[in-house]
């Protein structure tokens, strides 16, 4: 902490892994971009959670705009703003960013870390994590959650997508970019339950060709404080 006068200024310290994480997204960026582009295409499914989510957050009495975090390029932000959401996207990655907002110049992208939020209590209307949690150590996941509770209004909601360990315990794998975690998916809602949100619905989908894993979605509301 530094003190000017009468003002303090805070710096944090990112933790490592963070750190890590960020670096090794910039080195892939443009590859990762082309990649997940137009992914959302071939799956009908996710697009219906996508869709529900929407649905979900229009129908709530809580205001505010819709964050996607861990936004990566963006198509998730630019889908979500094409189903009706006032949606922006945030990401530690400064060259994702960068990305993003070549892509969808009318789109609103910030660099940013899901664990430490620029907004304030309650001035989110949803929250979207699109296989962004996933490279959370386990450990970190709590912390999370009460930050994603700070910043989401009563009866907001929370959408996780991730990696589904199919009835085994919290696990890493060799994901493409940097080391990530699959997760039962009744821990992960346990832990969101414990920070204060409510499910509404999840959906399980099995691996499509090309693919190693299930997938995990979940459907969560904040409860009133």
């Amino acid at each position: 902490m530094r003190r000017r006068g009468s003002l303090v200024i805070e710096f944090r310290e990112v933790p490592s892994y963070l750190r890590a994480t960020a670096d090794a997204y910039d080195a892939v960026s443009v590859l990762y971009a082309d990649l997940v582009r137009d992914s959302l295409d071939g799956l009908p499914l996710d697009r219906a959670v996508l869709a529900a989510f929407a649905d979900l957050t229009r129908a709530t009495a809580a205001a505010g705009p819709v964050a996607e975090l861990g936004c990566g390029p963006g198509y998730v932000t630019a889908h979500l703003r094409e189903l009706g959401l006032d949606a922006f996207g945030i990401d530690l990655s400064p060259a994702m960013i960068g990305l993003a907002r070549e892509a969808y110049p009318g789109v609103r992208f910030e660099v940013g870390s899901m664990d430490a939020l620029g907004q304030a209590d309650g001035t989110l209307g949803g929250i979207v994590c699109w296989y962004s949690v996933i490279h959370a150590p386990p450990r970190e996941i709590p912390s999370y959650f009460t930050e994603f509770r700070r910043v989401l209004a009563p009866g907001g909601t929370l959408l996780l997508a991730f990696f589904e360990s199919e009835g085994g315990p919290v696990a890493a794998f060799d994901h493409k970019v940097t080391t990530a975690y699959r997760w039962p998916i009744d821990a992960l809602a346990g832990l969101a339950g414990e920070a204060g949100f409510v499910e509404v619905g999840r959906m399980l989908r099995e691996p499509l060709e090309g693919e190693r894993y299930r997938r995990g979605h979940l459907l969560m509301r904040a409860r009133d404080r």
